[in-house]
């Protein structure tokens, strides 16, 4: 049976699973799978669940904000800014959920960051258009 290996990527770290038999994801056409000897591919995965197993071993679930999978042949390549990972598919529920308030978490200080930088820059301005009135 052929394989292939699966490097996963993220910002702090990174795993290599080898003897990988199957990968599934999704990206923004839908589910896909992936197997052994694959042309050379590049997307962009959506945030959700990706799978994948292991030669005569359990699936692999891991649960991530999006990412970025390419490779092919026998090497596959998972790019993320994190992901949680298990082989208990009832566990990642819990753990998807969790990932996603993170994100959302991080989401809300980065508008509340731009919403002050543009009251700043607009304050800016308008002491700007006050002097060359003057």
């Amino acid at each position: 049976m052929k394989t292939m290996t699966l490097q996963l990527l993220h910002a702090t770290d990174s795993e290599r699973f080898d003897n990988v038999t199957s990968f599934v994801g999704e990206d923004e056409s839908g589910s896909f799978g992936i197997l052994p000897n694959h042309a050379r591919m590049m997307t962009a995965l959506v945030a959700g669940l990706a799978r994948f197993r292991v030669r005569n071993d359990v699936w692999h679930y891991l649960a991530l904000p999006g990412g970025i999978l390419s490779g092919g042949g026998g090497q596959l390549i998972l790019c993320t800014r994190r992901y949680l990972h298990d082989t208990e598919l009832h566990r990642m529920g819990p753990l998807l959920a969790e990932l996603q308030l993170a994100d959302q978490e991080a989401l809300g200080g980065i508008r509340e960051s731009l919403h002050r930088l543009e009251e700043e820059m607009l304050r800016r301005l308008r002491d700007i258009e006050r002097g060359t009135h003057e």
